[in-house]
């Protein structure tokens, strides 16, 4: 009787004790989120303006193509990139080349680069704010 009363009272017990830390483990992961999700809007914050999204100041020539307003440079490139495929200035038969038409000349500083070397001739018509 001694055996069956001791399983028993270590049965009773050791549920009890799973639940407890489970219950635990979900509080933690709960907060864990909540710290997570502060902490990452607070990184949000203090990322606009600085770095790659500080706003740069385009050339006379390049804002002609993306306009003469202070803007990230992913936004740069983004106007850049619309402004080539609604002309269509890519090269049918190799896409990554771009064929300069008389306002893209004049930022690139030739008639056709490569859209890898298009990032370098764009750098040099910007300058930060």
């Amino acid at each position: 009787m001694g055996e069956a009363s001791l399983t028993i009272s270590a049965v009773a017990v050791s549920p009890g004790k799973r639940h407890h830390k489970r219950r635990l483990s979900r509080e933690e992961t709960v907060a864990t989120k909540k710290k997570a999700g502060a902490e990452e809007a607070a990184a949000t914050q203090t990322k606009a303006g600085t770095g790659i999204h500080a706003a740069v100041q385009p050339s006379k020539e390049l804002g002609v193509i993306v306009g003469n307003d202070a803007l990230p440079r992913s936004e740069v490139i983004s106007k850049v990139w619309g402004y080539i495929k609604s002309k269509n200035l890519q090269n049918p038969e190799n896409k990554r080349e771009i064929l300069a038409d008389a306002d893209l000349q004049k930022v690139f500083g030739r008639d056709k680069c490569t859209m890898f070397e298009m990032n370098k001739y764009i750098s040099q018509h910007l300058t930060k704010v």
